[in-house]
């Protein structure tokens, strides 16, 4: 039964996995994430915390599952146009992270 929808990046979706499913979902799900649910979530307060209107959640969540390393990279998963300083901000914010 759902009970509310909300965002999440993968490493955070590895705390709603019953633990009946457990080792073959987080086996799963640990293969394509690099960071703990516990970084995920402050690197998502972080990335919020920049306060730019044009990243939505949805992006912000993107952006947590694929660590993004140079503008390219960036400007694939967000697909909107950033100035160099926003993107200068967002790379190093996910630099911490690494």
């Amino acid at each position: 039964m759902i009970k509310n929808t909300e965002l999440l990046s993968m490493a955070e979706a590895i705390e709603y996995v019953n633990k009946e499913d457990s080792i073959d979902i987080k086996g799963f799900i640990k293969k394509f994430t690099k960071l703990k649910p516990k970084e995920a979530k402050e690197l998502k307060k972080k990335l919020e915390g920049l306060d730019m209107m044009k990243l939505r959640a949805e992006q912000i969540i993107k952006i947590i599952d694929l660590l993004p390393e140079n503008q390219e990279d960036l400007n694939k998963i967000v697909d909107i146009s950033l100035d160099e300083n926003e993107t200068k901000k967002i790379l190093e914010t996910v630099k911490e992270f690494k």
